[in-house]
């Protein structure tokens, strides 16, 4: 098996499985006053710390969640009611046009029973915001923006956005700014503090941890209406019994990303380079898409011409290469990505894309065995929709 698929998930770091089998091998609940619960309570809040240290935060603007989509559900309907309940003109929620589906179908949500409004940034050709895109849409009435939410780096193109300049962009207007960080944590140098946002996602099975456990970090002062309501565990912004284990193999996980990271990112780069060298080796028309610069180390998003994406897709399966159309969430939906569209592509491009993406432990001999395969693939590919158009 040659899996280039570690934008969907990666695999759980020895180290991070050690700490959370030791962790399960232990009893006691961290809301629990006696010892058992003391001892618990103790894991966690140093879990806690390691989360913030890696991520240039304070410990208790670390609020723990299930994963991204939950933390991504958490800032955008708790942030949305907190505004507008303090002032009902607070409706217009900004999102960039290439978000991930955690993000958008939460807005669209809001949108269809909450009375919020959706309004998408544009994206250029990379698919990257402008700053001064976002300062327009903002601008035109800064007193009915509820939040902003545009995503730290995209999961299907890999492009990276200024994240930076858009932050600083919302400050001036007093916007809370919102960013689902879950692909860029461990490949770009993530610092909450310097960046200026107001909240920030990230999942565990992204960076070698567990799936099932992820944070939202929230600035002081950003203080989200709850979506859970129970115990009152972390702060009162997300009830439910801390998931001690998880969270040990989390912060391990994320301490030895950050740690290697510089390292990783050089490795997986040259790697990228060769991939995308390889396949175009093979296919010369096939087309990368996203930032030629500003992108995810370990992402190559190549379209394939006369080619459908997922046909392309299981023929390198039935060869043992394993990769995605797009985001893992949508896999199995035959429609066009809504990424792609937005980056100007016509149908039939975004339709015949596929996105490569590689980790740890992803080697020379996992991008030759992808230029022994995708050469026929392709051929095959596009005979099969010649014969299906001429039927």
């Amino acid at each position: 098996m040659v899996y280039l698929d570690h934008a969907a998930t990666t695999a759980v770091r020895p180290e991070a499985i050690a700490d959370m089998t030791e962790e399960f091998g232990r009893l006691g609940n961290a809301s629990s006053l006696h010892g058992a619960g003391r001892r618990a309570r103790r894991a966690v809040e140093e879990a806690r710390e390691s989360i913030a240290e890696s991520l240039g935060c304070t410990p208790n603007e670390v609020v723990v969640t299930g994963g991204g989509t939950e933390s991504d559900n958490l800032a955008l309907k708790g942030l949305f009611w907190a505004r507008n309940q303090a002032d009902p003109a607070r409706r217009r929620i900004l999102v960039s046009a290439v978000e991930h589906h955690a993000v958008l179908d939460p807005v669209h949500w809001l949108a269809e029973s909450q009375g919020a409004v959706c309004e998408e940034v544009p994206v250029d050709s990379h698919g990257r915001v402008s700053p001064a895109d976002l300062r327009a849409a903002i601008a035109r009435d800064p007193a009915d923006v509820a939040l902003v939410s545009i995503m730290w780096a995209n999961n299907e193109v890999g492009t990276v956005q200024p994240v930076h300049e858009l932050a600083a962009v919302a400050r001036e207007y007093g916007v809370p700014f919102h960013t689902d960080a879950v692909q860029a944590v461990g490949s770009e140098p993530v610092d909450f503090a310097a960046s200026g946002v107001s909240a920030l996602t990230l999942t565990g099975h992204k960076v070698g941890g567990p799936v099932g456990v992820g944070a939202l970090l929230l600035a002081r002062g950003t203080d989200p209406v709850p979506v859970l309501h129970g115990g009152g565990q972390e702060r009162e912004v997300r009830s439910g019994t801390l998931m001690t284990p998880l969270m040990r193999g989390f912060a391990t996980a994320l301490r030895l990303a950050a740690e290697e990271r510089e390292d990783h990112v050089h490795q997986l780069a040259r790697l990228r380079d060769g991939l995308v060298a390889t396949v175009r080796e093979r296919v010369p028309d096939a087309v990368l898409n996203g930032h030629p610069d500003r992108r995810l180390p370990g992402n190559a998003h190549l379209s394939f011409p006369g080619c459908e994406g997922d046909a392309l897709l299981m023929l390198l399966d039935a060869h043992g290469i394993e990769c995605s159309t797009g985001s893992a969430c949508s896999a199995g939906v035959a429609q066009a990505s809504h990424v792609m569209l937005a980056m100007g592509a016509d149908t039939e491009t975004a339709r015949s894309s596929l996105r490569f993406s590689l980790g740890r432990g992803s080697t020379r001999a996992d991008v030759d065995a992808l230029g022994e395969a995708i050469g026929p693939a392709v051929e095959r590919a596009r005979a099969a929709r010649r014969k299906r158009r001429a039927a």
